[in-house]
């Protein structure tokens, strides 16, 4: 994928086939959380997944992997900059997840194609979107309590929810990526997050990514 208008081409080709229905696993056994670092100097980055254990959250699997963007920096069309480098992690791995969650969009996109979706289609797994901050949408701020949301809209369409996950901080925008309801989605990530305000998944994907950067190193 080498232009704009390529990249512009394969989502128009790919939205189609996204499930926004799902429903999804509703106590996936395993959930994999997926991040992308990027180097503060060079041209690197690091792509990384943790698959954790749904009962205890702890990680049983993960793979990272350090390389180049594939893709400009495009709004938009982040999953061309890391896609190949998240399946590379993904293909490290030895356990099989029943859910990607990824850090950040999946409907919640300007053109319905976030990188969850992308994601979600390419491995055909059930894949939803946690951003930290939005990427489009209109929505009023939830309840102060944990488990609160509201509506994220764009165009008059409902795209996502803005989820509270911790009483009384700032919350997360979660969307469909592929074979996953909503209510599902939501639910989930509620039960990723019994501590902090992002998901378990989000958080050990993070930390494997930056220190696999720091090292210089991929592994899995």
């Amino acid at each position: 994928m080498r232009t704009v208008a390529e990249a512009l081409a394969v989502q128009e080709q790919l939205r189609p086939l996204v499930d926004l229905v799902g429903p999804g696993p509703d106590a996936p056994a395993t959930v994999a959380g997926l991040d992308v670092a990027y180097a503060e100097e060079g041209d690197r980055l690091a792509a990384a997944v943790t698959v954790l254990d749904t009962r205890t959250l702890a990680v049983v699997d993960s793979a990272v992997v350090v390389g180049r963007p594939a893709f400009g920096y495009v709004p938009g069309l982040f999953a061309f900059r890391e896609l190949p480098a998240l399946l590379d992690a993904l293909g490290g791995l030895r356990t099989l997840p029943e859910l990607l969650v990824c850090d950040g969009h999946g409907l919640a996109h300007p053109r319905r194609f976030g990188l969850a979706c992308h994601l979600g289609v390419v491995t055909g797994l059930p894949a939803i979107g946690v951003g930290k901050t939005p990427l489009v949408g209109d929505w009023a701020s939830p309840g102060r309590e944990r488990g609160a949301w509201s509506p994220l809209s764009d165009g008059g369409e409902v795209v996502g929810r803005v989820l509270r996950t911790r009483d009384g901080v700032k919350p997360v925008f979660v969307s469909v990526g592929h074979r996953v309801s909503l209510a599902n989605a939501t639910a989930q990530v509620l039960a990723l997050t019994p501590r902090f305000r992002l998901p378990e998944t989000t958080r050990t994907a993070d930390r494997l990514c930056r220190d696999a950067l720091a090292a210089g190193t991929s592994r899995s």
